[in-house]
């Protein structure tokens, strides 16, 4: 049973306690209102009265010899019968009186012990309802000490949090660049170079981690760009421009899709290679540029196009377009600055972001550049829960909640848009 079939049940038991508790105090109001035998029979205390009058004078004292006129024979016989009836009479009478004496102050007594009880259980629910609201008013007290000593704990594990986030994130930095120097020390570098080469190294594996602590896990990634795979079956080769951790080249090697890719870091090439996958280093237009005309079938660049400068991005187009064959597709996924959380979330965090580009600029400059069947769409929703709701209409007339969810629609589409967008496009 669920909780709130538990507290449905609570409910019904509750009542039926009531009910029993308010049919009980009703049958002790009733017996406390019994009338006792003086009351019922007013005449008793006179007819008692009556009978302790008569027995004085129901016989005379023996002091009084024959003045009933008795002859002295006969008193003398009926003398004793006399006394004993007298003392009989006087026991009985004593009885009665001591009797209805002790059952006066009974009935006195047993009326005072039903009022009392009455009066306890007419008590008892406002004390046992005190009792409760005093109880809640503790446990809500406590309840609130509680949260508060544990917001007070939150906020020092924050704060902890942060300094252990600040030196995991400085430790990845330092581990990285300390790596890169030495795979340049590995690789074999000239002397006069080693310094330089060096120096690179340190720096784009500072950005490698970087990149690794924002964009996720590769699992992450790779699930994340597995819906392009199938945009490029049937277009090999397809080159990944910018392919950074070589996820879209595992993915379309294990599909069956030939593929190489071009990494302007140093650090994140010498590891792609080191899986087996086809990487060179160096500038992403310059290796498009090697290629011959309509030489691939495909071409991808992820989180790419936001780093180039326009000239750059200009020239990506002109000779993504040479080297695609007909029919050949350009993927370029980038920010979606049309969504606010995009822009802060996703485009402000990354220094080397040059300038975000509106889908509409992006699919000029592509269909400038010869490009057909442009088109874009959205990726990367926000979660409807962290998005604005909508006003129930109970309450609201109807015209004000219309116009009212409207405008909510309206802020969600400008500040929890998708917050990313791809580019498709054809030669």
């Amino acid at each position: 049973m669920d909780d709130a079939g538990d507290l449905e049940g609570l409910r019904r038991q509750l009542e039926e306690h009531e009910k029993a508790y308010a049919a009980l105090l009703d049958a002790l109001d009733g017996l406390a209102r019994f009338r006792l035998p003086a009351e019922q029979l007013p005449e008793m205390h006179l007819q008692m009265g009556r009978l302790n009058e008569l027995w004085e004078r129901a016989l005379p004292p023996v002091s009084r010899g024959l003045t009933w006129g008795l002859p002295r024979v006969v008193w003398n016989v009926m003398e004793p019968a006399l006394d004993h009836q007298r003392d009989f009479n006087s026991v009985l009478v004593q009885i009665l009186n001591g009797y209805f004496d002790a059952t006066a102050r009974l009935h006195a007594h047993l009326r005072e012990v039903v009022g009392t009880l009455v009066r306890y259980l007419q008590r008892v629910l406002p004390l046992v309802d005190a009792r409760d609201r005093m109880a809640t008013g503790l446990a809500t007290t406590r309840a609130e000490l509680v949260l508060e000593a544990f917001d007070r704990r939150q906020e020092s594990l924050a704060r902890r949090l942060e300094g252990l986030m600040a030196l995991r994130d400085r430790l990845e930095a330092v581990s990285a660049e300390v790596r890169g120097v030495r795979e340049t020390l590995a690789a074999g570098v000239p002397p006069p170079a080693v310094a330089a080469a060096a120096v690179r190294a340190a720096e784009d594996s500072g950005y490698a981690a970087f990149e690794s602590r924002f964009r996720g896990r590769s699992e992450d990634l790779r699930e994340r760009l597995a819906s392009y795979v199938v945009l490029f079956e049937g277009l090999a080769p397809v080159a990944d421009l910018g392919c950074g951790r070589g996820e879209f080249l595992e993915l379309l090697k294990a599909r069956g899709v030939a593929a190489r890719g071009v990494e302007a870091s140093t650090h994140a090439a010498a590891e792609c290679r080191a899986r087996g996958l086809d990487v060179s280093e160096g500038d992403l237009v310059d290796f498009l540029r090697a290629q011959p005309d309509a030489s691939l079938g495909g071409v991808f660049a992820a989180q790419v196009a936001e780093h180039l400068p326009p000239a750059a991005l200009q020239a990506l187009l002109r000779e993504a377009h040479r080297v695609l064959r007909a029919g050949g597709l350009l993927a370029l996924e980038t920010v979606n600055p049309r969504s606010v959380v995009g822009l802060l979330e996703v485009f402000n965090r990354d220094l080397t972001h040059q300038k975000p580009l509106h889908p509409d600029t992006l699919s000029f400059l592509a269909a400038a550049a010869g490009f057909t069947d442009v088109r874009i769409e959205l990726r990367s929703p926000v979660e409807p829960a962290a998005r604005l709701q909508p006003v129930p209409a109970d309450g609201l007339p109807s015209r004000a909640a219309v116009v009212m969810n409207e405008n909510v629609a309206r802020l969600n589409d400008l500040l929890y848009a998708p917050q990313e967008y791809v580019l498709l496009a054809h030669r």
